[in-house]
């Protein structure tokens, strides 16, 4: 087991998951995917992650879905949520959901990063 922050990453879209799980991998980080919020779930119910880059539009179980399940799970509800997502009113909407931040798609790897290096470092 590695002693490096392990992030979670849960998108339904595969070039932007393994975008993210490459650059993340390369800068220290110990990762995990999911492609949607049942998935997340699970996964983070098996290993709890340091920190959540979430996408918002997924099949099976969305963002919206997710971050309500997580937050009424004790085990789960203090793991901060960075949305990571195309939908034109994401930066609006995730201002209700009690998120840590949210990074529009297309995005800037080193803005996603900076963002991760800050919420890990609280």
């Amino acid at each position: 087991m590695s002693d490096a922050p392990l992030i979670l990453v849960v998108d339904d879209d595969n070039d932007s998951r393994t975008l993210l799980q490459m650059v993340l991998a390369t800068s220290g980080y110990d990762v995990e995917t999911a492609i949607n919020g049942r998935d997340a779930l699970d996964s983070a119910r098996r290993r709890p992650p340091r920190l959540i880059l979430l996408d918002l539009a997924m099949p099976v179980m969305d963002g919206f879905t997710f971050r309500s399940e997580q937050l009424r799970d004790d085990l789960l509800s203090a793991i901060p949520v960075i949305c990571v997502s195309g939908r034109h009113d994401a930066m609006r909407v995730s201002q209700t959901m009690r998120v840590a931040g949210c990074i529009p798609k297309p995005f800037d790897l080193d803005i996603v990063l900076a963002r991760i290096r800050e919420i890990l470092a609280h």
